[in-house]
């Protein structure tokens, strides 16, 4: 018989590995507690205390590389615009020296 993979949820997640971080027990007591094993218990302590300096990052602080691309696609936005303003201005002078529209 194939036992079923268990998934927790992200609130026993939490808890459980509150509970570890505070050291009150150990690793083993709070396995046997929950019903779940060490190791896994372990995995979980790891990952909290990977992902603790992030939840003190600024949501809306932006990362150095979007920013890079943000002035870049802005740098790039301004040529085009430029460009498109000489283009209409030679196109309009063009018509006035020939009296035609340029052909493109």
């Amino acid at each position: 018989m194939v036992k079923k993979r268990q998934s927790f949820s992200k609130d026993f997640k939490a808890k459980v590995t509150l509970e570890a971080l505070r050291e009150e027990s150990t690793i083993q007591e709070i396995a046997v507690k929950y019903g779940v094993h060490p190791n896994q218990i372990s995995q979980w302590k790891a990952q909290a205390i990977a992902g603790m300096a992030d939840i003190f990052e600024r949501p809306n602080k932006k990362s150095e590389e979007t920013r890079k691309q943000e002035e870049e696609k802005d740098s790039l936005l301004k040529t085009i615009g430029e460009q498109k303003v000489e283009i209409d201005f030679l196109k309009k002078k063009y018509k006035q020296i020939y009296g035609y529209d340029p052909i493109l």
